[in-house]
């Protein structure tokens, strides 16, 4: 049996679409007819937003329909031109059914600046959210664009769009659309930051592991429980998927270099090889044939 029920008819659905647009446009999130937004509602069914109309004032009957390869099979108004972006995600996420795409101005500053966001700062950004990829800048609404996310899909919810702005995606639409507000009230923070003419604190590696431990506890993922060459804060869960070099943060201080989640700590080592038994007897060896020579 089938997960998916078709819901091209859905008003429920469509007015959630709305309520969505709403709140994006509210948030000055899209400017005039700027971003898209999408739901899957079958296997080969995706509602969305039209192309050419403010996300503040659509309406239920505004919403139309498309098939996975980006054909409109429902509708009286032209889906959106970057609907593609949206399809791509959900065909290589199936877990995802919602894609909110906008132009939230703090992050869409990062975007500009090509400035990576940094990590082990805030609590709840590392707990809700983890490190934010760049996808290269393609022309919008074409299948080269939509191909910039892939290399980063498996590892992240939420994905800065380089010189141009944001997606986020998620089961629901709610929760796609927090993405992206966390996203820019932190990246807010960071700017109101720097315009106080200071660094930002990075935690220390201590508290940084404990809000991992945290976000393991709640049941979130994150690539650094996987990856042993992702340090904590370095900005490198990515690393594979950048086909340039990985972004170099320029505005902050560089974050510190503090081992992997999955490596020890600083100072356990030390204190492991301390007790190593092949150090000990080598050390025993040594004081031995020291006394004897004495």
């Amino acid at each position: 049996m089938s997960q998916w029920n078709s819901g091209i008819h859905s008003r429920q659905i469509k007015e959630q679409i709305c309520e969505i647009g709403r709140r994006v446009y509210d948030k000055g999130f899209a400017a005039a007819n700027d971003g898209n937004i999408s739901f899957r509602v079958g296997e080969n069914e995706v509602l969305c937003s039209p192309t050419m109309i403010c996300k503040g004032f659509m309406t239920p009957d505004d919403i139309c329909a498309v098939d996975l390869e980006g054909a409109q099979i429902a509708g009286k108004r032209k889906r959106t031109s970057e609907i593609l972006l949206h399809l791509a995600i959900m065909k290589h996420r199936p877990d995802v059914k919602a894609v909110v795409h906008c132009h939230p101005p703090h992050a869409t500053a990062f975007a500009v600046a090509r400035e990576p966001i940094p990590q082990c700062v805030l609590p709840e950004i590392e707990v809700f959210m983890g490190e934010v990829p760049l996808a290269p800048y393609e022309t919008p609404g074409g299948n080269a664009f939509a191909e910039t996310v892939l290399p980063f899909l498996e590892k992240t919810n939420t994905i800065i769009l380089t010189n141009h702005g944001t997606v986020s995606f998620g089961a629901t639409l709610e929760e796609a659309y927090w993405k992206t507000e966390i996203l820019d009230a932190y990246c807010r923070i960071l700017i109101l930051t720097k315009q106080l003419g200071g660094q930002v604190h990075y935690l220390n590696e201590q508290k940084s592991r404990e809000l991992l431990d945290l976000k393991k506890k709640l049941g979130f993922d994150d690539p650094r429980f996987h990856n042993e060459n992702c340090d904590l804060c370095g900005n490198s869960a990515f690393r594979d998927g950048y086909k340039e070099q990985i972004p170099v943060t320029k505005a902050f201080d560089a974050p510190p270099a503090y081992p992997g989640y999955l490596k020890p700590a600083s100072g356990v080592k030390e204190a492991a090889g301390a007790l190593d038994p092949e150090a000990v007897v080598k050390l025993i060896t040594d004081q031995v044939m020291a006394a004897m020579r004495g």
